[in-house]
């Protein structure tokens, strides 16, 4: 099955156009389309609006999950409800199949990595900021566990390793994801990870057990140069 694979798309009410700027060529490569998160720019109905007329003239099954910026005006069960409408399929802690391949995804957080990862200790604000994080990462592991046999392909918004994070300012490191989305894939297993966020991170790169992970931001140069990446399984 060969996909393509984009994030960070940030529309607002003057992006009309946009999607079909960027995914030239698509359509005639690939079976399925995978959005890592960040649709609208500021979460606004009216951005989400134009964005579905995009996405409506293209002829593939859609998979999303929601970014950060997709919260940011606090309306993201109703971008949600549009999208679904629409026939988009969008995955919160949940997984579709799509030609025998289980599609996994959520946003996930932030949270740090491997021996930085930031403790559930202190103030209740960066207990509140933990437990949100883990809890992001124990959704998706259930959301997993629940999968039929067949290959697994996990979409997040925020990335689970540090690997694709290359090019970011380091102190920005803890607040572009979290190994504990990592640590949950790799005690289920999966094939392959995509995620966006990192915008000036890295194209590839991969968790402990050698599951490959994908940035796909649309801001970061994929093969081709192209604004989205090829992916088969």
């Amino acid at each position: 099955m060969k996909l393509a694979a984009i994030a960070d798309l940030h529309y607002r009410i003057s992006s009309a156009g946009l999607l079909h700027e960027l995914l030239a060529g698509a359509e005639r490569e690939v079976e399925a389309l995978m959005i890592g998160g960040d649709l609208t720019d500021t979460g606004l109905e009216a951005e989400m609006e134009v964005l579905i007329e995009d996405l409506r003239r293209i002829e593939l099954p859609i998979v999303t999950v929601l970014g950060n910026h997709d919260h940011e005006g606090g309306q993201h069960e109703l971008l949600t409800e549009m999208l679904t409408r629409s026939g988009v399929m969008v995955l919160e802690d949940n997984a579709v199949e799509i030609s025998g391949v289980n599609f996994v995804g959520t946003k996930g957080f932030c949270g740090g990595f491997g021996e930085h990862l930031i403790q559930p200790f202190g103030e209740q604000a960066i207990k509140r900021f933990t437990e949100e994080s883990a809890a992001e990462a124990n959704r998706l592991e259930n959301a997993l566990a629940r999968t039929s046999e067949g290959p697994r392909l996990v979409i997040l918004h925020y990335s689970p390793v540090i690997d694709t994070l290359t090019g970011e300012s380091v102190e920005l490191y803890p607040f572009l994801g979290t190994s504990r989305l990592a640590e949950a894939i790799d005690r289920q297993g999966a094939d392959m990870i995509i995620h966006g966020h990192a915008h000036n991170g890295s194209a590839a790169g991969a968790t402990a057990d050698c599951v490959p992970v994908y940035n796909v931001c649309r801001f970061v140069p994929q093969e081709g140069r192209r604004a989205w990446r090829l992916l088969e399984l």
